[in-house]
């Protein structure tokens, strides 16, 4: 008789006297022993050859909260159908989100949709519905089928070989049209794993077998009674699934500013906070940002209206040196911007646009070298939003005041930066901005996109910053984005995504790069 450990002993019972193969989620099920304990034993089986396991691709359909959505009103092409064949007319662009009740940017998605499925044409500048349309408003088609079956599943999935033998949908049509269509439904990739007695494995149930005691730690009962004989020592394989284990842990981002903190306090640079709302006069006009640059401008800046105005420094020569540097360059040997200083703009509120408000604040208030400083915290533009840009994201500024300092220095501490954060493959090129000179802007290679990231820009600020708030020698400054080096860092393809809390995502990230 052959003793085997219990879930092998469970397995081999349970597909005894079958003739089918069995899968081992239904398996595990009928004899209530975990799934992934019986996964491993019935591997630990086929090793020895008493067992066949067979492995089928399937896929499971998720219904998504747009799909939900879809579900309890209408998709958006079928609104737009809806409102041509109600005005029976064609309509224009301008027309539809009036006559839908969907935004505009979700009326020119749909477009596409109606003209695939047939119900809609371009005519010159409006859209008329086609001959098919009529069928299309009489019953819904094999996409909203679908997304209604799965509506009505235990948590809104299905896998997609149980909903064939279930429904008359042509699946495969209702998936064509959804592909694509991520915010109504997810198609996940899974296996099914069938297992079923060997010829071997038949004649060593009809030989006999028993359970055999397992143990995992050898006791002095054991010992003393001498069962430790009649039982088996349990093996451990590292590389067996398990059920998986989501830990607490920090969010992605979250880390990516923590080990930026890390990384530049390690490297000597002590760390200063300053205000969200900040004043022009720190956000612009101490960084010789001149008042007409188009930067300041309401389609590029957040302005508030209360308050609508900050103090300018208590420090009314430094103020006036600022004044006369944009007027005429003051005694910094530039000419300036040559118009007239407007005390009021540079009272005016801002979101910050940048965190070199911080490190220009902290100029101020201590100019003399050598000196290192950094700040880490939120900036504010007005960007239209895409997979590399968010109107709210973080930076990193930094400035080394030292009369030693130079132009390699700069690109030396940087370059430091980005290895100590696990990067290699970045670059340098040449930039403007209207408070250093030199300046560049820093890239790094993203392979996925086949791009180069800019992640910022650097430099040497000019003597018109420097020279109004009593500083004599070379300042390195800095200012880097954070999100788009945690895209690279855990290859996240769209900024987006960051920030749209999937904790499906969440749970796989891990812990260690």
């Amino acid at each position: 008789m052959q003793r085997f450990p219990r879930e092998q002993y469970l397995i081999l019972r349970g597909l005894s006297g079958v003739d089918a193969a069995i899968e081992i989620a239904a398996l595990a099920e009928k004899l209530g022993v975990d799934q992934a304990l019986l996964a491993a034993g019935s591997q630990l089986l086929a090793d020895q050859g008493l067992v066949a396991i067979e492995e089928i691709p399937r896929q499971e359909l998720v219904l998504k909260e747009g799909g939900r959505a879809a579900v309890a009103g209408k998709l958006p092409e079928r609104r737009v159908l809806e409102a041509l064949a109600q005005a029976g007319r064609a309509l224009t662009m301008q027309e539809l989100p009036a006559l839908t009740g969907l935004p505009a940017k979700d009326v020119g998605a749909s477009l596409r949709l109606l003209t695939a499925k047939g119900w809609g044409a371009k005519d010159g500048g409006a859209i008329r519905a086609s001959d098919g349309a009529q069928a299309a408003l009489a019953s819904p088609g094999p996409d909203e089928r679908l997304l209604a079956l799965l509506a009505a599943c235990p948590e809104g999935r299905a896998f997609e070989d149980e909903l064939a033998g279930q429904s008359t949908i042509d699946l495969g049509a209702a998936l064509e049209l959804l592909k694509g269509r991520r915010e109504l439904i997810e198609v996940r990739p899974k296996r099914r794993r069938l297992a079923r007695l060997t010829q071997a494995g038949g004649a060593a149930v009809a030989g006999g077998i028993a359970e055999a005691r397992e143990i995992s730690q050898l006791t002095y009962d054991l010992i003393a009674t001498g069962e430790w004989r009649e039982a088996t020592f349990k093996s451990y394989d590292v590389n067996l699934g398990v059920a998986p284990v989501h830990p607490g842990k920090r969010h992605p981002m979250q880390r990516v500013i923590g080990q930026t903190r890390r990384v530049f306090l390690e490297m000597g640079f002590a760390e200063i906070k300053s205000p969200t709302v900040e004043s022009a006069f720190w956000n612009f006009d101490a960084l010789f940002q001149p008042q007409d640059h188009p930067a300041r401008e309401m389609q590029d800046t957040f302005y508030l209206a209360n308050p609508a105005s900050a103090p300018l420094p208590a420090d009314e020569a430094l103020v006036e040196r600022v004044a006369r540097t944009h007027e005429d360059g003051g005694d910094t040997g530039s000419c300036g911007w040559q118009y007239t200083w407007d005390a009021k703009r540079a009272r005016e509120t801002v979101l910050r646009t940048h965190t070199t408000a911080a490190t220009v604040r902290a100029l101020a208030e201590d100019p003399h070298g050598p000196r290192k400083v950094f700040c880490v915290g939120r900036v504010f533009r007005r960007e239209a939003i895409d997979y590399k840009h968010l109107p709210v994201f973080h930076q990193v500024d930094g400035i080394i005041i030292d009369e030693q300092a130079s132009f390699a220095h700069l690109l030396g501490t940087l370059a430091a930066f980005y290895r100590k954060m696990g990067f290699e493959r970045f670059e340098f090129r040449p930039a403007f901005f209207p408070y250093t000179e030199p300046s560049v802007e820093v890239f790094i290679w993203l392979e996925e996109k086949k791009d180069w990231f800019e992640m910022g820009g650097a430099g040497i600020f000019r003597p018109e910053v420097t020279r109004p708030l009593g500083c004599t020698v070379p300042v390195l400054a800095w200012g880097l984005g954070l999100e788009r080096l945690a895209m690279l860092r855990y290859d996240v393809l769209d900024m987006r995504a960051l920030y749209l809390a999937d904790l499906e995502w969440l749970k796989e990230v891990p812990l260690c790069r």
